[in-house]
């Protein structure tokens, strides 16, 4: 609970809080609301059902086929990634690219690239030696005899770029794309470095067959309100599901371009927004992009996936198909009833809400702060009635135990909580401890730099007490005038002592200048000591009375100083 000080006693007149603030005007208000709510759905959800659905399931229809198309494709192409990173980080690759001639490795990386083969649907492996610049192949139905030296890699042959273009790339690989002028299609090429203790050994390169996939893929969606692409990150396209009666699904012109397609400004304008944001391959975390399209007929909503492990991506453009069936105003139904049944459950559980469980919880506050004055009293944040109720509440228990002048604890309140605290402490002998100070030659100080000037100073010294003390249990008061006690409950005479140095250090280090001190040249305090093991029958008067002879001593022997005065087991 904060305390706060209080400078005036001058009580201001009650006013009451603006209507909206009550409880009784937001369970009025909430409850109409509520009605409202419903009859609105009733009424309006019926007439704007068809729209509101079509378009979702339209939107959705697109968007589930372009992120199918993406993720199976992608899903292939790692596949294939992870093949190759294999293999270029196998030991028996790595050791024949670094020993070429021996006949032994030879045969074991060939056995290795082999079985990988098999399980492509590409049917050759080229590898690049960075040594001898040397290129191999391997293919289905070679043998080991025929793993000879193909070629010379030349930086002056265009057909080796794939080679020189991965090495001078800071990637591990390069996906790139060139015309098979014998196949006359376009093929997709996968080049992997093969690296070893970070040593470039050469290059590994196979072909990323997966029109087999698209194939498979689109034929599932053999629906004319569907066109599915793939472009790569310069807008070109390479796939595209509408040439049906090509079997790859492919353009035959390299540069065909996505704005030669299509004119819808949205369309593209989404898709160089798309492109000019690729700075890499996708990773996991790159999103699809949706949009509905206005002019483009007769396709109304547009996704493009990113294809991960790539620059290209999958453009799934949809129309509006014919999806309507009474069956689907069933969930609507359904959920108009249920809102109906909520409702009725909401009024009650809002009535419970908003007046009985905040009334429970400030009565508990309440009964706990009885115990432990400071305990929170809950409420006070709110601004309706309960808030006012609470804050009323705060506010009588801080006049009546908080000194008005430094804030802190006053007398009041501290004999009042020394009681409850030894009698909690007496159950189980436990130790307490209470530190008597009092500021040195405080007349003096009222004396020479007035009575507004001392009062400022207590309020310094009150402010180093509360903040030198940090556990919940301990508290400071101001007992009168320039005297103040510290309250230590479950602490012995190390720790007591250990306080007393603090804030004898916490108030020398303010400097407030005294220069009618026999003590020092600012202002310091001088502390008595006590601890005991609390008992039965005791009292707190006792615990005060022998903190103040030690308060006394420190004064005899000159102040600024601490004393320290066992409490006796059997007190006289």
């Amino acid at each position: 609970m904060t305390l706060n000080s209080h400078t005036s006693t001058r009580k201001r007149p009650h006013k009451p809080s603006p209507t909206k603030g009550r409880i009784s005007s937001r369970f009025r208000n909430i409850n109409i609301m509520l009605f409202t709510l419903a009859f609105c759905i009733i009424a309006g959800v019926m007439s704007t059902a068809f729209n509101s659905v079509i378009k979702k399931l339209s939107s959705q229809h697109a968007g589930r086929y372009a992120v199918s198309s993406a993720e199976e494709i992608s899903t292939h192409i790692n596949k294939v990634i992870a093949l190759i990173a294999k293999t270029a980080r196998s030991e028996a690759v790595t050791d024949w690219l670094l020993d070429e001639n021996n006949d032994l490795k030879k045969a074991t990386a060939y056995e290795k690239m082999a079985d990988i083969v098999w399980e492509l649907h590409s049917f050759n492996l080229y590898i690049g030696l960075e040594g001898s610049r040397h290129e191999y192949k391997v293919g289905k139905g070679y043998t080991i005899k025929d793993f000879l030296p193909a070629t010379k890699l030349n930086k002056n042959n265009p057909a080796n770029n794939w080679y020189f273009e991965c090495i001078a790339s800071d990637k591990n690989y390069l996906i790139s794309l060139s015309i098979d002028n014998v196949m006359k299609k376009k093929r997709l090429w996968l080049n992997y470095k093969v690296v070893k203790n970070g040593v470039l050994l050469g290059v590994i390169r196979t072909e990323l067959e997966f029109s087999h996939v698209a194939i498979e893929l689109f034929s599932k969606y053999d629906d004319s309100d569907i066109r599915g692409l793939v472009i790569d990150e310069k807008g070109a396209i390479h796939m595209d599901s509408s040439l049906m009666s090509n079997k790859y699904f492919l353009h035959s012109d390299f540069e065909t371009q996505i704005e030669n397609e299509f004119f819808d400004p949205a369309l593209l304008t989404t898709i160089k927004r798309h492109l000019d944001g690729i700075e890499g391959y996708f990773d996991i975390k790159s999103e699809p992009v949706a949009i509905e399209l206005s002019s483009s007929r007769p396709y109304r909503y547009m996704t493009i996936v990113p294809i991960r492990s790539t620059t290209w991506s999958v453009v799934m453009l949809s129309g509006t198909p014919s999806l309507f069936n009474i069956s689907l105003f069933v969930p609507i139904s359904a959920t108009v009833l249920i809102l109906l049944i909520v409702f009725a459950l909401t009024t009650n559980i809002t009535n419970y809400r908003l007046i009985f469980m905040p009334l429970e919880k400030l009565n508990r506050s309440l009964a706990q702060l009885k115990d432990n004055h400071n305990a929170h009293i809950y409420g006070i944040e709110r601004n309706d009635e309960l808030g006012e109720l609470s804050k009323t509440i705060q506010d009588l228990f801080t006049k009546a135990n908080v000194d008005a002048l430094t804030g802190i604890y006053n007398r009041r309140y501290m004999e009042s909580n020394l009681y409850h605290i030894m009698k909690f402490l007496a159950r189980s002998n436990s130790l307490m401890s209470i530190l008597i100070l009092d500021v040195d030659y405080f007349k003096n100080y009222n004396d020479t730099y007035g009575h507004e000037q001392g009062d400022i100073c207590l309020k310094e010294v009150a402010r180093v007490l509360a903040g030198s003390i940090t556990r919940t249990s301990d508290f400071a008061a101001r007992y009168g005038g320039e005297e103040f006690v510290v309250v230590l409950p479950n602490t012995n005479e190390a720790g007591a002592r250990s306080i007393a140095v603090k804030l004898l250090e916490n108030i020398r280090d303010l400097n407030i200048p005294h220069s009618n001190s026999a003590a020092a040249p600012y202002v310091t305090i001088s502390i008595g000591i006590t601890t005991g093991r609390v008992r039965y029958l005791q009292s707190w008067e006792n615990y005060l009375k022998y903190a103040d002879e030690a308060l006394y001593m420190s004064k005899q022997n000159g102040r600024n100083q601490y004393t320290y005065l066992a409490y006796p087991e059997k007190p006289i």
